[in-house]
């Protein structure tokens, strides 16, 4: 089987199969801070702001002919 023998081809297919090694995941440390939490409300408000003025902007300057 190529590069690795018999044994070895199994013992690297069992080793892969694993639940352990297929969904090992790395724990996320996330520090939310007062700080990250006030920047999220800001933008959450100026995201639909963003987007009416662009659907207005494009409105306004096609005279709503597509």
């Amino acid at each position: 089987m190529g590069l690795l023998g018999k044994k070895s081809w199994f013992w690297w297919l069992k080793k892969v199969m694993r639940k352990e090694y297929l969904f090992r995941w790395k724990p996320l440390h996330v520090h939310t801070t007062i700080m990250d939490t006030i920047v999220f409300k800001i933008l959450s408000l100026l995201e639909p702001l963003l987007l009416l003025s662009t659907l207005c902007f494009f409105y306004f300057c096609y005279g709503g002919h597509f």
